[in-house]
């Protein structure tokens, strides 16, 4: 099934604004899926679970969510097929959750002991995939940069498909690069600057570290940028024509290990291993954001921690934002690098600059290997902009920025 047959399938021409029951149905079929894919972690934690995670979870309060999110999306279900005369997807998310249930629910019995043998790692993803859309998806349908642009805009599920391929084979690309590594900090640290870093307060490493991480990010990012092999893989990601939270997941895997793995390697030599995971959460949250479709910018923040709106131009397709904004967190970087670009309005289109890829994941993660990106006949499309000035942080939304079709 296709994207458009998916959306055919679970979507209508009928009003999506809140109070339709449009979100209760997503939000029945959102949680239903959560909750059916948690009770089968509870049912094959050896194979489904994280072996670097289970230590660390609360066991009773991942009971309580996994029965909160049945609850929830029968909850939800039953109002959204009230109000809504299509209801497919509230069947869905009623039958997820009724299934989840009767399977016993978050009363599954945990078996044993678990070995650390591979696993797919379903946890990670339910438990990201959860966390990040409950702050982004609302910031995004309450205060949108652009409101026309649907939650389910076209390729979502091309993006889904990412996420998950950065999630599930746990073992292969994310925690395999990003978990083990950071033990090694132990072993690659440097003892004198290690030794004075760990003396410093522990707000001051931190810093120290995002500065570090940052640093190492805009060399492996020019160089993607600038060398035409890596610029092959790393074009995937610059693919999307419409920029939200999700848009950020769409990234090859050469370009994922090369990333993570270069900001990496020098934080190892000087931080701690809970300055490199505290690290690694707040770039999860940092970068997703600087993605979304957020209109909203603290000014006085802007010359020192990058926003959306600065992000947005590094993944613009218009000649003037071209190989500009490299750094992930710090706008200074780019400055003391000649890489800044920042006018005060958004850009006018997104995508790549006369390039074409190939569509679907399968070729997209196939195709750097054997030939360049092909030029397109015409230009990437427009995107309609604004003429307003930025929003301040969190306005009242205008009676046209309410909560926007999904």
């Amino acid at each position: 099934m296709n994207e458009q047959q998916l959306n055919d399938f679970l979507g209508d021409n009928e009003d999506k604004h809140l109070g339709t029951g449009w979100w209760a149905n997503v939000l029945s079929a959102f949680f239903g899926v959560l909750a059916f894919g948690g009770v089968l972690c509870l049912y094959f934690p050896q194979l489904l679970t994280t072996p670097e995670l289970r230590a660390h979870y609360p066991v009773a309060i991942i009971r309580l969510l996994i029965q909160g999110l049945i609850w929830a999306s029968l909850l939800f279900g039953t109002i959204g097929s009230i109000l809504r005369k299509k209801k497919v997807m509230a069947l869905c998310g009623l039958g997820l959750a009724t299934v989840a249930a009767l399977l016993g629910g978050a009363n599954v019995a945990l078996p044993g002991e678990l070995s650390d043998g591979p696993a797919i790692g379903l946890d990670y993803f339910l438990l990201d995939l959860f966390a990040t859309a409950l702050i982004y998806v609302p910031l995004e349908r309450i205060w949108p940069r652009y409101p026309d642009q649907s939650t389910f805009r076209p390729q979502w599920t091309l993006d889904i498909i990412y996420f998950l391929s950065t999630h599930i084979p746990v073992q292969v690309v994310s925690f395999l690069v990003l978990l083990p590594a950071t033990q090694a900090t132990r072993y690659l640290a440097i003892p004198l600057v290690a030794q004075f870093i760990a003396s410093l307060p522990i707000l001051i490493q931190f810093f120290l570290a995002v500065i570090v991480a940052d640093i190492a990010e805009w060399t492996i990012h020019f160089a993607l940028h600038k060398i035409p092999f890596l610029w092959r893989f790393h074009s995937i990601h610059h693919s999307s024509k419409e920029l939200d939270w999700i848009a950020g997941s769409r990234s090859h895997v050469v370009d994922d290990i090369l990333v993570r793995g270069f900001i990496l390697v020098p934080m190892m030599f000087c931080f701690s291993h809970e300055i490199v995971l505290a690290y690694l959460i707040f770039v999860t949250l940092h970068a997703t954001w600087t993605h979304c479709n957020f209109g909203p910018s603290v000014k006085w923040l802007e010359p020192f921690l990058v926003m959306p709106r600065y992000h947005h131009w590094h993944h613009s397709s218009q000649t003037e934002a071209i190989d500009k904004n490299f750094a992930i967190h710090f706008p200074w970087i780019d400055k003391l690098f000649g890489t800044y670009y920042y006018p005060r309005h958004w850009p006018e289109k997104y995508g790549l600059d006369g390039e074409e890829i190939p569509s679907g994941f399968l070729r997209q993660t196939i195709m750097p290997f054997f030939k360049p990106n092909e030029k397109a006949a015409k230009t990437p499309e427009l995107k309609a902009v604004h003429p307003e000035e930025d929003a301040s942080l969190f306005p009242s939304p205008r009676p046209d920025q309410g909560i926007s079709s999904a």
